[in-house]
């Protein structure tokens, strides 16, 4: 049971981690070409079609699987601490930016009726929430990739005890 947690907790962390950096490197560039009008219509749409039971299993339940994965290491110290460790930094660094930065700008945006903007309020409010979201999904980003090379480190340790 305890390998098997363990495992699912390293694989939903993987593919959070995967989310974040190819998200960082494809879709991130991919939206600076747009026009302002093109990227805020964008990411409307893509903050609501996130919203879908796949990622959530994936978002969620890696923060699940950590704290799970860290209540069952209790008994070897080093490898506890390194997933204690790991389930820290995505809580706060991947799971709290994202729920206490993204999702804010993400509400404010859907918010906002962007067609009744013009042109200077467009690229005002457009300059604000790219800048700021994206702030906050490198601090994401990097959490997560380091959470996973700590859950990584805690793996090689286990073989070699």
């Amino acid at each position: 049971m305890k390998t098997a947690v363990f495992f699912i907790t390293v694989l939903l962390n993987a593919l959070s981690t995967g989310f974040f950096f190819a998200w960082s490197f494809s879709v991130i560039l991919g939206t600076k070409k747009a026009g302002h009008l093109t990227y805020l219509e964008t990411m409307q749409n893509i903050n609501k079609e996130i919203l879908n039971p796949v990622f959530f299993i994936v978002f969620f339940g890696s923060l699940i699987a950590l704290v799970t994965s860290t209540y069952l290491q209790f008994n070897n110290k080093t490898v506890f601490v390194l997933v204690l460790a790991s389930t820290i930094i995505y809580l706060i660094g991947t799971f709290g930016v994202t729920a206490f930065g993204n999702v804010p700008l993400n509400n404010e945006l859907e918010a906002l009726n962007i067609t009744k903007l013009n042109q200077i309020e467009l690229k005002d409010f457009r300059t604000y929430y790219e800048i700021a979201w994206n702030h906050f999904h490198g601090i994401r980003t990097i959490s997560s990739i380091v959470s996973f090379i700590l859950l990584l480190i805690s793996i090689f340790i286990q073989k070699t005890l």
